[in-house]
């Protein structure tokens, strides 16, 4: 079964013997696709919509795998079960995802969270430390022409300076060329907007000249 660069990227995450919510599973492709190439994974494929449930129980009959998947319909995690310890939420806005992560209750036996924001990724990295999670891993995966974050956290607590916040400690540790592309085009892009910026509104004009000097360190 061939899934896409992003959920393959995902997919790296997830260990053997993991019970997994994918939340907005779309047509569980990621789900399938770990059935089959891990051990002993269970999965609840969990989407707001009805419609590509419809889809997914239909690619589950295919392989199978009716006895390690389990469609709900439910919205954000509200279908988590006690049994779930790991999270995965890709393709949605950074807000949607802190949304959908702020209740401490449901997510309190959950070890790992692997995310994919399409947006708000310092939100997310912010919010999830918060809740007392570390940064465990991150990475960059372009697709189609689009490049996105894949963010693995884990429970446990770590200190994070303001540049690790906005820019991922691991990616800034690791400097890898696709970031370095990314962290160029911020910087023009910051410089742009500086230049736009009328010279009566200085608290805007220097905000936003800390930050270029903070990109500046990496």
């Amino acid at each position: 079964m061939k899934i896409n660069n992003r959920l393959k990227a995902i997919s790296n995450y997830i260990e053997d013997n993991s019970n997994i919510i994918d939340v907005g599973c779309d047509h569980s492709l990621l789900g399938i696709y770990l059935c089959l190439n891990r051990n002993n994974i269970k999965v609840i494929a969990s989407d707001i919509n009805k419609n590509p449930l419809i889809q997914a129980k239909a690619n589950i009959e295919k392989y199978n795998l009716y006895d390690k998947i389990e469609v709900k319909l439910g919205n954000g995690i509200d279908t988590i079960d006690e049994k779930t310890d790991t999270i995965v939420i890709s393709g949605m806005g950074g807000k949607t995802i802190i949304d959908i992560l702020n209740d401490k209750r449901k997510i309190k036996n959950i070890n790992k969270i692997v995310l994919s924001p399409n947006n708000d990724i310092n939100l997310v990295r912010k919010h999830l430390i918060k809740m007392k999670y570390y940064i465990s891993n991150e990475e960059l995966i372009k697709e189609k022409g689009i490049v996105y974050t894949i963010l693995e956290f884990k429970k446990g607590k770590k200190r994070y300076n303001k540049l690790e916040i906005l820019y991922g400690p691991i990616l800034i540790k690791n400097k890898e060329q696709l970031f370095l592309e990314l962290i160029e085009n911020e910087k023009k892009r910051l410089k742009e907007i500086h230049k736009m910026i009328p010279k009566n509104q200085i608290i805007k004009r220097y905000k936003l000249k800390r930050e270029i000097k903070l990109i500046n360190k990496i």
